[in-house]
């Protein structure tokens, strides 16, 4: 019994140690909020000295500073550019995994055109157009586009909206900055192959180009056999075959080409790639039957056998059959190239202006009021400083002496 009493009138002392705690604390914190209060008290004639300079020094600091201009120009990215892209990764079978990834990276198209306009190729073109390595005294590049990334900025709103905000002490300049990014931005989209037909188009003028150089070699390649064989043209059947040749040959590099170009966005499954599949067997057994057949033929005479015909007269037969090949294939990327031209101007990512950028006539900084309110609370403070060391100062010279 006595040991439980015990016990209780132990764990009823625990609250009241806690409380006479607190209150030794709050015995000890109260002289020094009464000291605090009566410094300010007997030195308010000092403390509103400081505070009138602190004001003073805000005022002449806030108007000495430069105002600052903000322009703004408010684009639409286009929305078409998820979809296109979103169906592009979905055709990838076997990279499915990139899909994913891919898809969500391009949730918000506007995402992607921030990104571009923070690119460093139109920063440089900005820094070299209007002079702003001069203008903001930039000793280097690299400071240049730190400075053109302070004074721009990009934003992507929840309405898929993308504001550039520019500011500049000129606002002329500052607008004329806005506006530049948002034509930089409408010349980049332009020849960045963003979509499935830009890409098709690049493919095909790239295969154009080296289908050109081939074409060229091979008419000197035949100029040159000319001259020193003599013929000048070959006639009847072997002209005939010779045509049915390059142009089959030809339309099998060309479907070889289209199906390169299918599998850089779809899988073997898809059926457009099965397809081309089956007319690339199909015209490689043509041309079988036509090499087959032209073999027992001869330059302008059907009489004659292969074997009887001169040298030089089957070297000139196979360079003309080379040239007519070129000629044909350039002929069908041509036609590709231009299909695939039109597929692109058709579903071209348009950027539409909402509201381009004008010269502000109302200052958005610096902010006056919060300039002269700091610096009232820095000098506050720092006289409150000042007199709480000059106390202390003095009680340790008391102490010593």
């Amino acid at each position: 019994m006595n040991a439980t009493q015990q016990a209780e009138d132990d764990v009823a002392t625990v609250p009241d140690i806690r409380t006479a705690l607190s209150l030794a604390e709050a015995a000890e914190a109260q002289p020094i909020l009464i000291e605090l209060i009566q410094m300010l008290i007997v030195n308010r004639r000092f403390f509103g000295k400081m505070s009138l300079a602190g004001v003073l020094c805000g005022i002449a600091i806030a108007f000495l500073m430069k105002p600052v201009y903000t322009a703004t120009a408010t684009i639409m990215p286009p929305q078409a550019a998820q979809s296109s892209l979103s169906s592009l990764m979905g055709q990838l079978g076997s990279l499915s995994a990139l899909s994913g990834g891919a898809s969500s990276l391009l949730k918000n198209p506007a995402d992607m055109y921030v990104g571009i306009l923070q690119s460093r190729t139109i920063s440089d073109t900005a820094i070299e157009q209007f002079h702003l390595k001069e203008r903001w005294h930039e000793k280097t590049m690299v400071a240049a586009r730190k400075a053109v990334a302070s004074h721009a900025q990009f934003e992507s709103s929840k309405d898929s909206l993308i504001q550039i905000s520019v500011k500049e002490h000129d606002p002329k300049l500052a607008s004329d900055l806005a506006n530049f990014f948002v034509d930089a931005l409408y010349r980049m989209n332009s020849t960045l192959a963003i979509s499935e037909a830009s890409q098709r188009r690049l493919f095909f003028e790239k295969q154009l180009d080296e289908e050109r150089g081939a074409l060229a070699k091979a008419e000197d390649t035949l100029k040159a056999t000319q001259q020193k064989t003599g013929l000048i043209t070959v006639t009847g059947q072997t002209e005939l075959a010779i045509r049915n040749i390059a142009q089959t040959r030809a339309e099998i590099s060309a479907r070889q080409v289209e199906l390169q170009s299918l599998r850089t966005y779809a899988s073997e499954d898809n059926p457009d790639v099965a397809r081309v599949q089956g007319e690339i067997r199909t015209l490689q057994g043509q041309l079988s039957r036509l090499e087959d057949s032209e073999s027992h033929l001869a330059p302008g005479d059907t009489e004659i056998a292969t074997s009887q015909i001169p040298a030089g007269g089957l070297e000139y037969t196979r360079e003309l059959r080379e040239v007519r090949y070129h000629d044909t294939l350039f002929d069908l990327l041509s036609r590709q190239y231009e299909a695939a031209r039109i597929d692109e101007a058709k579903s071209a990512p348009i950027i539409q202006v909402v509201d381009r950028a004008v010269p502000p006539d109302q200052k958005s900084g610096p902010p006056r009021t919060l300039i002269i309110l700091g610096c009232t609370v820095l000098a506050f403070l720092v006289g409150f400083a000042w007199l709480f060391l000059r106390g202390h100062v003095a009680m340790l010279r008391a102490a010593i002496r």
